[in-house]
């Protein structure tokens, strides 16, 4: 099993430590058709792209490409602010991107203060404090992901439940019904055996990605090889790896609203 496009990698344009042109020439080394650069959402104030970089990382993103021959998308991971779903990528912003990817974070500008006591604060706590979150805590994480789907589209919803408990097969049935990936990322697995059984019984389609943060990692599979010695995942639905090419909601969004 390998995976054949990673679309969750970082750069130094966010958290990542290597450059554009260092991950393609690992993604080149292991053997992968391509990657895209998904740094953080600009609503993180430490740790975000920025939209004034977007010209510049486009420009590497090609460079990058032509110099390794390994496709170099463009994309984000961004931010989900709130209950009702909001991301920090807006309709301007759709025509310099590739791709989307939307993850609860933590210490972003959120929606609202009752959206920053919950997403950030709540969660945190139960975190923290290894306290299993109410049921009132889980419904509310869950209209998160679900309202962000629904509402923008998404191609891979990353690492859900990552400090942030939500009902797994709830969100996965949204995710199935909008032709957005749930993400099995091989960086972290917030989600039990168990819940991941449920999430697959949805009929959802999934990406396997790195999340990597430095080049090492690019096209690392190691975490979900342990996994799937527990858990049937069914490889058919993993849209990325052993040749396969996934198809993109965000870009079909575009072409059927002509934006280029």
């Amino acid at each position: 099993m390998k995976i054949n496009l990673d679309l969750h990698t970082h750069t130094v344009y966010s958290h990542g430590k290597g450059t554009i042109e260092e991950n393609a020439i690992s993604a080149k080394e292991k053997g992968l058709y391509g990657i895209a650069i998904t740094d953080h959402g600009f609503s993180h104030p430490a740790f975000g792209m920025r939209r004034r970089k977007l010209a510049q990382m486009r420009q590497d993103c090609i460079t990058a490409e032509k110099n390794t021959g390994v496709k170099v998308l463009l994309g984000i991971e961004s931010n989900i602010r709130g209950v009702d779903g909001t991301i920090d990528v807006q309709p301007k912003d759709y025509g310099k991107l590739d791709v989307v990817l939307a993850g609860v974070h933590k210490f972003i500008f959120y929606n609202s203060i009752a959206d920053f006591g919950k997403l950030l604060i709540r969660n945190m706590c139960h975190d923290k404090f290894k306290i299993k979150a109410t049921d009132k805590l889980i419904k509310y994480n869950t209209a998160c992901y679900v309202n962000a789907v629904k509402n923008n589209p998404i191609d891979v919803l990353t690492h859900i439940g990552f400090g942030c408990a939500c009902d797994a097969e709830e969100v996965a049935k949204v995710a199935a019904d909008y032709g957005t990936y749930i993400e099995i990322s091989t960086k972290k697995n917030p989600l039990t055996d168990e819940e991941w059984r449920k999430v697959i019984d949805t009929g959802v389609y999934f990406v396997l990605d790195s999340d990597a943060h430095s080049v090492d990692r690019i096209g690392d599979t190691a975490l979900f090889e342990e996994l799937i010695k527990r858990v049937d995942f069914p490889l058919e639905r993993i849209m990325n790896i052993d040749g396969k090419i996934p198809t993109r909601r965000f870009a079909e969004y575009k072409k059927k609203h002509g934006i280029e």
